[in-house]
């Protein structure tokens, strides 16, 4: 074991204690909130690796079937307490709970940072946003309003906003922390308890989050975090007869097993999935914007986003100039430790997935693809630096057909294509399974206006990339998912219309069909 293993290691047993994930079994931590406890997990041994080092951190327990009971069991418990509370006492609860956090922002994100393998600077900011989530869905709580039918009876239908019950939520590896709050919040502002499992690689944070916002007002049981395996923790989670409704972020096929495990139970479910969003830039486009913005668009998190910008569409006449306007840029990203201030650009957070990355630029070199810059560890690491590390890369003299250009790569990779015209632009942008994002550089704003609106992506932006918040809704068209998280449209996925009907009539008559009621 090297000097940062050990470093490593002994920064994640700090920083869990710090938290009072007091350590049992040996070296094996409580990994699981559930009912307003810290609980270890009842199965087999899973072992997390450091994403800087490829060395390990720790070990800890599969939750396993027994433990999503418990939960279940809890979450409902506590979502009839929280129902049988007012609109605007859940709204307050739920801004004292988010108050919690305070104090504790650089201690969680030096956990996000040394488990997820991103850069502390990052992870900063995504404490920030767990903020800011959970105070736009509380002011929603008593804002949920119905609305009066006219109906042509002597009845009052009105319809009220009414929630699931338990809901289960699944979050990916590459954002835990982020995604995590992105589910919770809207989930409890409509008035739901929750049974979230975040990935096997990522256990922790979305367990201190939990206990942190619990103490702060929300009744004991309402969240509840279980860490675990997919074919065991999750399994025993999208099956469990007392989960009302399924939300999953990550692969579109592992996104598949869950839309098929809800539907064996008619269980509705919303899937963030992947993307290979289209970057375009026109020929009049400001091009030090365009730049800037394509490194953001796929290096930011190591290209470890479902809107990372992997296409760069550039119309032919400038193609050349910003395929090496961006080589140059990208080629002086500060790759590094995710605990350096420094550091722009981090490892892949998990052997697997830098296995398939590589093996996927290995095909797009036999296929002719042409490595501008990358393809390769970076220069310059300190010793000990063994982990999932790529330079940042870009691809030219890529086809449209390769595997490269349309399958998601979620890793720092960039392939550049050339476009002639607007209708090219739209045809390769669209030639894509996925429909997650894309984005339209140009300073004539009637064309922009015109791609954007012929783009099947949930979200685009115009002479910008990445901006996201949680008052807009955000998914994507086909194999990127379906539903919606954040915004209004994200809080109507966790309620359920329903249709009172109210006789008013004298004389109230019950019709065998649908008439005047008169016998």
């Amino acid at each position: 074991m090297n000097a940062l293993e050990t470093q490593a290691r002994d920064r994640l047993a700090d920083l869990l204690m710090r938290f009072g994930l007091s350590l049992e079994r040996g070296d094996t931590p409580c990994s699981n909130w559930i009912d307003g406890e810290l609980v270890s997990g009842e199965g087999e041994s899973i072992a997390l690796i450091h994403p800087a080092t490829g060395g390990a951190l720790i070990d800890y327990r599969d939750a396993d079937a027994a433990l999503v009971d418990h939960a279940v069991a809890a979450a409902s418990r506590a979502q009839v307490e929280w129902m049988a509370l007012t609109a605007s006492e859940r709204g307050r609860r739920m801004l004292s709970a988010v108050r919690r956090l305070e104090g504790h922002e650089e201690t969680l994100a030096q956990l996000e940072s040394v488990v997820a393998g991103k850069p502390i600077r990052d992870c900063r900011g995504e404490v920030g946003k767990v903020r800011e989530m959970f105070e736009y869905y509380a002011g929603w709580c008593d804002k949920q309003h119905g609305e009066v039918i006219p109906v042509p009876t002597s009845h009052l239908n009105y319809v009220r906003h009414v929630p699931f019950g338990v809901v289960g939520q699944i979050t990916p590896w590459n954002a835990p922390m982020f995604t995590c709050a992105w589910q919770l919040a809207p989930a409890l502002a409509a008035g739901n308890g929750v049974v979230l499992k975040p990935s096997e690689l990522t256990p922790f944070s979305s367990v201190v989050i939990a206990r942190l916002l619990e103490s702060g007002g929300l009744p004991r049981g309402l969240i509840n975090i279980v860490n675990g395996l997919g074919p065991t923790t999750g399994a025993a989670l999208t099956g469990h007869d007392g989960i009302s409704k399924l939300v999953f972020v990550g692969s579109p096929a592992s996104g598949r097993v869950i839309a098929e495990a809800g539907a064996r139970r008619l269980v509705p479910s919303v899937l963030e999935l992947g993307g290979k969003s289209a970057n375009i830039v026109f020929a009049d486009a400001r091009l030090d914007d365009a730049v800037a913005g394509a490194q953001a668009a796929i290096f930011a998190a190591a290209g470890q986003s479902c809107v990372a910008g992997s296409r760069l569409l550039i119309q032919r006449e400038i193609y050349d100039e910003v395929v090496e306007r961006v080589a140059r840029a990208a080629s002086q990203i500060a790759v590094g430790l995710p605990e350096d201030e420094s550091t722009r650009m981090g490892p892949l957070q998990n052997a697997r997935q830098f296995e398939r990355v590589s093996a996927m630029l290995e095909r797009a070199r036999a296929a002719g693809a042409r490595v501008v810059t990358g393809g390769s560890r970076p220069a310059g690491l300190p010793d000990g630096a063994d982990g999932y590390y790529l330079a940042p890369t870009l691809l030219a003299d890529v086809t449209p057909e390769m595997e490269i250009a349309c399958e998601e790569v979620f890793g720092p990779v960039l392939v550049a294509l050339p476009f002639d015209d607007e209708a090219d632009a739209i045809r390769l942008a669209n030639a894509t399974r996925f429909g997650l994002a894309g984005a339209v550089w140009t300073q004539d704003p009637a064309r922009a206006h015109r791609v954007a609106a012929q783009l099947r992506a949930g979200t685009v932006w115009i002479n910008s990339y990445k901006a996201i918040n949680v008052m807009s809704p955000f998914g994507g068209f086909r194999d990127s998912g379906f539903g919606r998280s954040s915004g209004l449209d994200g809080l109507r996925e966790y309620s359920v219309p329903q249709s009172v009907w109210v006789e008013t009539a004298s004389e109230a008559s019950v019709a065998m069909g649908y008439g005047d009621g008169k016998a």
